[in-house]
């Protein structure tokens, strides 16, 4: 099928689903009249949209932590620890490593020594091994609505398995899982794919079962600027709404620079809601996911729990629907259910604590929402030039060209030729443009940060910066200064 952003017909579509279902025995177990029915049984406090357009409605920013294990009934006690010692809003289902790559023998062999072992040996829960009975008993022992967050580029059985089982929100698309996750998939494979996943959730919406996607936000989650995060969420959300997908909930990862960090949010959801507009997609419901900090997490406890607070302060203030919540472990490794829960619980201890409260405006957080939409708009519309109209086909040009580059992206269909850094106050801006299709304005505005820094710190403005601060936050600071520099 050549790829092009336009919905699929019912013909092709159930013409690849048939080959979709044979990649594994579990394939078929999904009938989908038998899923249509199951879904509409799911009670609305269980369904993952419903959920998200109450908080929206409400004003409030629920909290959501990531959580997957090999076994069934390991899996669903740990999430029964997080819903309940925790108090999760949202539950997830973090998939395993082999999953998302598609190597389901593998996760046979995981899944049957983590029984011999009695421990996981798995770093997710392998929903497609399970199938739909291991995942409905999965959502049929919880109380609230379970998202699968995976990262795999190839995600259309995984899919298929999840939304039969109730489950009512996928988290990924073609470009937030593979660039920032793979090596060698062609972006143009991995789009079709995901169109795959949102014309499934389309069939279900026509069928009138609502069922949440979520591109993933911070890709590399390593000094990503706002406009090229952004840039990746709008045009998942127009890919998804083209396929008829209905709720859609936009990411961002914290970059640390608080004005910065509510800026992004706020820009991001006014913009995809113009474009989502101008494009004629005038009945899909917006809302907004903040990711606490992706990068390094200082090993000490007790400052891994002053960066959980200051991620659940921003996305509070920001006014974010979700947010996905990090652990006081996460520089040591898995964590345990515990550290897990805490990382909830400190969570919503800020959420509670400024509940209501928003950033006000000024001067500053409107220059900074300026700028990231003036940069963000320079990037999609080139990328709609250069497809001819056809966003699909102007985001895989747009790769290949570097007009969009993420930073530190394993992916070779990745030019790699921008670079970032953070100015004087740790606000993330572009060092090196590349390709970047950026006005004259724009480029300065961002070397005239970088040159604040650069003499503040008695330094050149250089890549020196960037890799100091990547180890930064891990450091117990936001700016990498160099010794000396306080």
């Amino acid at each position: 099928m050549k790829l092009k952003n336009k919905k699929w017909n019912e013909d092709e579509f159930f013409k690849v689903r048939e080959e979709v279902l044979k990649q594994w025995p579990t394939g078929k177990e999904v009938d989908l009249q038998d899923a249509v029915d199951y879904l509409k049984k799911v009670p609305e406090h269980k369904n993952f949209s419903k959920k998200l357009v109450k908080a929206k409605e409400e004003g409030i920013t629920l909290a959501q932590p990531r959580a997957g294990v090999a076994l069934i009934e390991g899996h669903i006690n740990l999430l029964t620890y997080l819903q309940n010692q925790g108090e999760a809003d949202l539950l997830p289902s973090t998939v395993d490593s082999y999953t998302r790559q598609n190597r389901y023998e593998e996760c046979e062999v995981g899944i049957r020594e983590s029984r011999i072992t009695g421990r996981s040996l798995l770093n997710g829960f392998p929903v497609v091994n399970h199938g739909i009975h291991g995942c409905r008993k999965v959502f049929e022992a919880i109380n609230l609505p379970v998202e699968a967050r995976h990262g795999t580029p190839d995600g259309r059985l995984l899919a298929e398995i999840i939304h039969a089982s109730g489950w009512t929100s996928n988290e990924g698309g073609g470009i937030s899982y593979n660039i920032p996750y793979a090596k060698s998939i062609p972006l143009e494979k991995s789009i079709l794919d995901w169109q795959y996943c949102d014309r499934l959730v389309g069939f279900y919406e026509e069928q009138g079962i609502t069922i949440n996607r979520e591109p993933f936000g911070p890709l590399t989650g390593t000094l990503v600027p706002p406009s090229t995060s952004n840039s990746v969420a709008i045009i998942e959300a127009l890919l998804a709404a083209e396929q008829g997908v209905k709720n859609i909930t936009v990411g961002y990862g914290q970059c640390g620079n608080l004005i910065q960090d509510v800026a992004a949010i706020r820009a991001l959801e006014d913009q995809v809601n113009e474009y989502l507009s101008f494009y004629g997609y005038e009945d899909v419901c917006i809302t907004t996911v903040f990711h606490q900090w992706m990068g390094g997490f200082p090993q000490d406890e007790a400052k891994a729990f002053g960066v959980i607070s200051n991620g659940a302060a921003a996305a509070q203030l920001a006014g974010a629907t979700k947010v996905i919540v990090k652990t006081p472990h996460e520089a040591i490794g898995i964590p345990t259910k515990e550290a897990n829960a805490l990382g909830i619980k400190t969570t919503k201890m800020v959420l509670n604590l400024l509940k209501g409260q928003r950033m006000p405006s000024s001067n500053e957080l409107i220059e900074e929402i300026s700028i990231i939409k003036a940069e963000t708009r320079c990037i999609i519309d080139k990328l709609f030039e250069i497809g001819e109209g056809d966003l699909a086909v102007g985001a895989v040009k747009g790769f290949e060209q570097g007009i969009i580059d993420v930073p530190f992206a394993p992916s070779k269909y990745n030019l790699g030729r921008m670079m970032p850094a953070r100015d004087n106050n740790g606000a993330v801006r572009y060092l090196m443009f590349g390709n970047m299709p950026f006005s004259a304005d724009i480029k300065d505005f961002n070397m005239k940060k970088l040159r604040a820094r650069g003499k503040y710190e008695n330094r050149a403005v250089g890549f020196q910066m960037t890799v100091d601060d990547i180890f930064a936050v891990g450091r117990g600071k936001l700016v990498g200064r160099p010794e000396g520099i306080k």
